[in-house]
């Protein structure tokens, strides 16, 4: 078989390209959208306005940005409702970065490949594998472990003892996953992750030696989780690390043991949060925040960038800044910093001109 990939016009690896057009009027129904134009045009892929040719999709993401669509060589474009018409057929709808993320999806899919496992794989004993699976080379999957259907391992994974994953996972090359740890369905994990790794505990005695606190708990990481490159969960010092459903977890993220994520998070790049912290519903962490330990945040709280959380945060709370304040707060913090140098200037003439006035006065 060939390779599932091909080379687009600027030289880049496109992966997964469906080879089966999919009519315009389908995706427009797929995403709810309104159709203006032909909808029996075929669509093969989805690319950006600049480098979108014939059979691909394109999107607008603002509706200020409508004169791009006359230089746009696209068959078709996503665009919001405020566009009504173009000189290509046009999928209206209320969020189109939404709807390209959705067509792309459906775009790109294609069903599960079962290679089967690798001979230069290896497989513990009492390990149980499904019908449909992909091992690749080098990978060690532990003794006692339960897979799903549908799950790809890539090379170089490493997988522990009694470890339960679910159907359509994708564990990419270089991934540990320590023992007794719990992946639900539809699971991705990216190159080089730890999962279940020891959480960060010990107890100093009276001459200031660090004592280890055993870490005998799990991670449960639930469906539908992304987690990123170099991303590391650890496990529970007693009971469950837990990734909730839905959450999406970046790159060079530290999540400590016993905290718990909740349904449909977002941690951005470098995110760190300290054990035994909890986030509710929709939270979400720009890049390089920080969480101390054993705090809770609400759901739908934002974080800004380098944020720096010690306390507890109510519901809908938008807040930055180190220690992190409400964001209008954290504006004129930051303002102010830009007038700092001006305000110290002022302030050692005002005290020239004070201590000048008190010299001139009488005992």
């Amino acid at each position: 078989m060939g390779a599932p990939w091909k080379l687009d016009a600027m030289g880049c690896i496109k992966k997964g390209v469906s080879v089966k057009p999919v009519l315009l009027r389908q995706l427009a129904e797929l995403v709810q959208g309104e159709l203006v134009g032909n909808g029996e045009v075929e669509i093969v892929e989805l690319n950006s306005l600049d480098s979108a040719g014939t059979g691909a999709i394109s999107f607008l993401a603002k509706a200020r940005d409508e004169a791009s669509l006359r230089s746009c060589g696209a068959s078709a474009v996503i665009v919001p409702l405020a566009v009504e018409s173009a000189s290509v057929p046009i999928i209206r709808v209320r969020d189109p970065y939404l709807a390209a993320a959705l067509i792309h999806t459906q775009l790109l899919a294609s069903p599960f490949r079962a290679t089967g496992v690798h001979p230069r794989a290896h497989v513990g004993a009492g390990t149980v594998l499904p019908g449909q699976i992909s091992v690749g080379p080098l990978a060690v999957i532990g003794e006692g472990v339960r897979l799903g259907e549908r799950v790809r391992i890539e090379s170089g994974v490493v997988i522990g003892d009694d470890v339960l994953i679910g159907d359509d996972v994708t564990i990419h090359a270089n991934v540990c996953i320590m023992s007794g740890c719990r992946i639900g369905s539809r699971v991705t994990i990216h190159p080089g992750a730890v999962i279940g790794s020891d959480g960060y505990g010990y107890a100093t005695d009276s001459r200031g030696f660090h004592v280890k606190r055993p870490q005998v708990g799990i991670v449960q990481i639930d469906d539908d989780v992304e987690i990123g490159a170099n991303s590391c969960i650890d496990r529970a010092t007693f009971g469950v690390t837990w990734i909730k459903s839905g959450s999406k977890i970046d790159n060079l993220v530290q999540v400590a043991h016993n905290v718990v994520v909740g349904e449909n998070c977002l941690l951005v790049s470098q995110v760190g949060i300290s054990g035994s912290t909890t986030l509710g519903r929709n939270v979400v962490l720009g890049g390089q925040v920080g969480l101390s330990g054993h705090i809770h945040l609400e759901d739908g709280v934002m974080v800004a960038a380098q944020g720096g959380v010690h306390n507890n945060q109510p519901p809908g709370s938008v807040i930055g800044g180190s220690p992190a304040v409400p964001m209008k707060k954290h504006g004129r913090i930051v303002a102010a910093l830009g007038r700092l140098p001006d305000m110290v200037s002022e302030l050692r003439r005002m005290r020239k001109e004070i201590a000048a006035l008190q010299a001139g006065q009488p005992e």
